[in-house]
């Protein structure tokens, strides 16, 4: 799976920016979807409660919020949100209503979790521990991320979860991003292009990250990693500008025109990220993925926004599995 374009070379001018609003497009793509049923963990403040109510208002979500029955009622009567529609399960306290919340979705009586006013800890904790939410792969966290000064929307991985990945985490991160770009892509009818992201674009036997990229492209091209072109290592600046890739000499497929970046480890990730999102004022929508269900897993920093796209995202992923078009 390589890499190289045809003799010509690279073309230093980017392709135009589709017209259209990343949000619409996805809530578009979800319009004809049924909702996702979805076990909130612990929403005791009122944004996490004010998050299951647009989604459930936008007809993405089910939710049924697990948590402290007393603590969930005077948050929601405190900011004035009904939720006399939604089921309530009784728990007594966060690490009991994230292990309910996984129990739930492991008895198949929701599609989904989502996090609420609670650790990010305390419900990936409760999803690793279940043998029934888990899979051959790692959970890994992927944004969905549209750049006012980028051509098109692309996937960002891991900002939120691995911290320092080895190669077989990093294994795991990719094909997790690669499964999400086609569920929400497939229209497009090819491959996504991978940026493995490092320092430099040439490998230094002396930085690790370099040799974990060269590595991932051979595995790619021995059917390890499917689905995806991949190139590695590039610099930021060579993953999403054809100009700096061609001032380089870089000749690629992926450079320039990334659908995925692969973060070295997770401060890497989470400040580009962040950065995208208060700089760049990026679309954001994140979720977990590697687990039998989609766990939204939002910040007390998100915008209500940016909670409403992760259920959008997750609607789409869950759709995805279950029309077969991964494990």
């Amino acid at each position: 799976m390589t890499h190289t374009l045809n003799p010509s070379g690279i073309r230093a001018k980017a392709p135009r920016r589709p017209d259209g609003s990343f949000a619409k497009m996805m809530l578009d793509q979800c319009a004809p979807l049924p909702p996702l049923s979805v076990a909130v963990a612990h929403p005791v403040h009122a944004n996490a409660i004010q998050a299951a109510l647009d989604g459930a208002e936008a007809d993405l979500l089910v939710p049924t919020l697990v948590g402290p029955e007393a603590k969930i009622r005077a948050a929601a009567d405190a900011a004035g949100l009904d939720i006399s529609p939604f089921d309530l399960v009784n728990s007594e306290h966060s690490h009991d209503a994230a292990a309910t919340a996984c129990k739930m979705a492991a008895e198949g009586r929701v599609q989904a979790v989502m996090k609420g006013a609670l650790h990010s800890d305390e419900i990936l904790s409760a999803v690793i521990r279940s043998r029934a939410l888990r899979t051959e792969r790692r959970i890994s966290h992927v944004y969905a991320m549209d750049v006012k000064t980028y051509h098109k929307p692309f996937l960002l991985t891991d900002a939120a979860i691995s911290i320092a990945p080895d190669l077989s985490a990093k294994v795991d991160i990719l094909q997790n991003a690669i499964h999400l770009w086609h569920a929400l892509f497939a229209s497009q009818n090819r491959l996504p292009k991978a940026a493995l992201l490092a320092a430099v674009e040439t490998v230094n036997p002396s930085m690790q990250v370099t040799l974990d990229a060269a590595a991932l492209c051979k595995m790619a091209d021995r059917g390890q990693i499917t689905d995806a072109l991949l190139d590695g290592p590039l610099a930021f600046d060579n993953a999403i500008s054809r100009a700096a890739a061609e001032e380089k000499g870089i000749r690629s497929e992926v450079a320039g025109d990334a659908d995925i970046l692969l973060a070295p480890d997770l401060e890497a990730g989470n400040i580009m990220g962040k950065q995208m999102t208060f700089f760049a004022e990026a679309e954001a929508a994140g979720l977990v993925l590697g687990a039998r269900v989609p766990v939204i897993l939002t910040s007390r920093a998100d915008s209500r926004q940016t909670r409403l796209l992760s259920a959008a995202l997750a609607v789409l992923y869950g759709d995805a599995r279950s029309r077969g078009m991964f494990t």
